[in-house]
């Protein structure tokens, strides 16, 4: 394992404004990613990077995603994909393999299917835990960060994934338009949460199936 390129990574990671930093090793998980698996051949393991959203411009969402909110995500995701392009450059310099995989690239938008769980990686990674929201929730940031994954032949540290540590919090639960979270994180409504996503894209709130009204309330300590 190469421990030195291995923080050099996460220090250029941190100074170039991610919140958090995390690896894992996905061999156990490739068979649930939406790839043509030839493509994965290699790459076991996985860098997981989050970004904290601005908690003053979430506020600002009551009951529907504002227009700020959508360019705010938007840069997010913009800013995360060029981050795991740079990463992928450093690997690949090293001689290393590497892909970055699009922080919001979905490609079944009813059943929020991606080519990868994002928020599953970076579980593994020890970043956070699944939410009652089917967010993931960090300790530091609650549910306000976005996700990017990079997928590498790198040997990775593999970490204990964090326990469930939403406890009695229920906030989540109490804000959703649709009732679509539910007390056990299994159970969460995905056709409920995509009907409302449409219904505020259609209404041009936003034009783009996105929310907020969960990430707004789940804050963390930090």
């Amino acid at each position: 394992m190469d421990d030195r390129l291995i923080q050099n990574i996460k220090d250029f990671c941190i100074n170039e404004g991610a919140a958090l930093f995390g690896t894992t090793c996905i061999k156990d998980i490739k068979s649930e990613f939406n790839f043509s698996l030839p493509e994965l051949d290699g790459l076991d393991y996985a860098i997981s990077i989050a970004f904290r959203l601005s908690q003053k411009i979430l506020d600002q969402i009551q009951d529907h995603p504002t227009k700020l909110y959508f360019h705010h995500y938007r840069m997010v995701n913009m800013f995360l994909d060029q981050l795991a392009l740079k990463v992928t450059n450093i690997l690949q310099g090293h001689g290393y393999q590497a892909i970055p995989i699009p922080a919001s690239q979905i490609i079944d938008w009813k059943n929020q299917i991606a080519h990868l769980s994002h928020k599953k990686i970076a579980h593994l990674a020890g970043l956070g835990w699944i939410g009652r929201n089917n967010l993931l929730v960090t300790p530091e940031y609650g549910a306000q960060v976005r996700l990017v994954t990079i997928l590498t032949d790198l040997e990775l540290p593999v970490p204990q994934p964090m326990n469930f540590g939403c406890g009695d919090c229920s906030a989540c639960l109490e804000v959703c338009p649709v009732k679509a979270i539910k007390e056990n994180p299994e159970k969460f409504d995905h056709i409920a949460c995509y009907n409302k996503l449409d219904e505020f894209r259609r209404k041009n709130f936003v034009g783009q199936h996105i929310c907020g009204i969960c990430v707004k309330v789940c804050k963390g300590k930090g």
